[in-house]
């Protein structure tokens, strides 16, 4: 079975992390819309501007997948790990995700996001 290229991991992890950054930050910008916020504008602007940079590197991420033929499904879940599937160049690849290290890189996605947001003002 061929190794994974760098680049390709890279894009296959961007399709595991980013949709569950944009799934965090949709229920936090509701909370940010009902919440006691005095001014709740800010709040609700920035990640607006986080989930629209998302959006772009999921679309370029699938793009990516497409034209290469890979895709990743997620596999078996327990309490500890969460088993997603890679296909790539007509093999399968089984990799194991410890969940509190997929929630501490969604925790980090999204402070990178928000700094891209500051930086782009």
């Amino acid at each position: 079975m061929p190794v994974i290229a760098q680049q390709d991991l890279h894009h296959f992890e961007k399709m595991i992390y980013l949709p569950m950054v944009l799934t965090v930050l949709a229920l936090d910008r509701q909370a940010f819309e009902k919440g006691p916020f005095k001014l709740k504008r800010p709040y609700v602007e920035m990640v607006d501007r986080a989930m629209k940079n998302i959006h772009a590197e999921l679309r370029e991420t699938k793009i990516y997948l497409h034209k290469r033929q890979m895709k990743v499904l997620r596999g078996k879940r327990d309490d500890t790990f969460t088993e997603y599937i890679f296909h790539h160049g007509g093999y399968e690849q089984r990799r194991r995700y410890l969940n509190l290290r997929i929630r501490n890189r969604v925790e980090e996605l999204i402070c990178v996001y928000f700094s891209q947001t500051e930086k782009l003002d």
